[in-house]
């Protein structure tokens, strides 16, 4: 009997011309737009200027790629290295294989740089971004989707994932879509930070530490539910120890932060340096203009002395001719 179940795409690239277009880059491509056109909104609304955002991110995308890269073939490198796999294929981003932990972690490192060049603090830019990286992943788990990857155990609830494809050693049937899972719990999760950050007025870092703990606790149960290849340590995966360790370290730092800097901070980012050389620019121009109406009034000043001593000397000569014509009449 057949049941309802959601439909894996046939492919997941397109060619236009010469000119491949995947599903997975567009997926990613799209959730950094939302991040950074949502972390800008915030960022204003907490007082830093439109386009700084966008500015910082160039640094922490391309960091975070390379991070997450680096995780997922560190993490499984059987796939790339063991014997008869093509190294090479550890390159192939397109393909699939970013590890959210390496992204999260390199990406700061890029942010951290660009928010030195701009003098601006770290936690406080990582606040306005958080809800918006937490959409940025809801978007690009669909990119599995597009390469019917990173699917659970099988099921025939209505929503089962149908896999078609035998690639990799895939098996077709219907299984757990966790990739959907963990986009709708991304979704909660930028939802839950937006409120938290009104609600209680997060700062230094204390909204960015709030997404990573609510993002580990749904990682960990749909890493449980997953069926591909991974190291195991205990009888767990080690993605699902790594959202353990994680989970607890930004517990930490929420509880110790609002104790030792609780509030938000006044200022997010510094005035402008071209403001600064503007205003410099109108005092002197100020004072400038100050300057040469000093110079007029004292030059009037001068004049108007100069007259003034010209008519007392012109006056007792006036007096005494007046004074001589009197006496020529009265002798006369």
């Amino acid at each position: 009997m057949e049941f309802a179940y959601i439909p894996s795409p046939s492919r997941g690239v397109l060619h236009l011309g010469p000119i491949p277009l995947r599903g997975y880059a567009f997926c990613i491509i799209i959730g950094v737009f939302v991040a950074v056109w949502l972390g800008n909104k915030r960022w204003v609304a907490r007082g830093g200027r439109p386009g700084t955002v966008a500015d910082i991110a160039v640094w922490a995308v391309p960091f975070g790629l390379v991070g997450g890269r680096l995780y997922h073939v560190i993490t499984d490198y059987q796939l790339y290295f063991s014997e008869g796999q093509d190294w090479v294929d550890a390159f192939k981003i397109w393909e699939g294989g970013l590890g959210i932990w390496g992204a999260i972690a390199f990406g700061a490192v890029g942010a951290w740089i660009g928010c030195r060049s701009r003098g601006i603090p770290l936690p406080a830019w990582a606040d306005a971004l958080a809800p918006g990286i937490a959409l940025a992943q809801a978007i690009g788990r669909w990119g599995n989707w597009f390469n019917q990857e990173l699917y659970g155990r099988e099921t025939d609830l209505p929503w089962a994932l149908h896999i078609t494809s035998v690639t990799d050693g895939r098996e077709p049937g219907y299984y757990h879509p966790t990739f959907l899972y963990e986009s709708l719990w991304c979704v909660g999760v930028a939802f839950l930070v937006i409120w938290a950050d009104r609600r209680f007025k997060l700062g230094h870092g204390r909204a960015f530490a709030l997404y990573v703990a609510a993002y580990c606790v749904g990682r960990f149960w749909i890493e449980y539910m997953r069926v591909d290849e991974a190291h195991h340590f205990l009888g767990l995966r080690l993605n699902g120890w790594t959202s353990i360790v994680v989970f607890v370290l930004a517990v930490v730092y929420i509880v110790l932060s609002a104790r030792s800097r609780p509030g938000r901070e006044e200022v997010v980012e510094p005035g402008d340096p071209d403001d600064a050389n503007d205003a410099k620019d109108a005092n002197d121009t100020a004072e400038d203009g100050a300057a040469v109406d000093l110079d007029k009034k004292s030059e009037d000043d001068t004049e108007a002395a100069d007259k003034a001593e010209g008519k007392a000397e012109a006056e007792p000569e006036d007096k005494v001719e007046e004074k001589d014509g009197a006496g020529s009449a009265k002798k006369s």
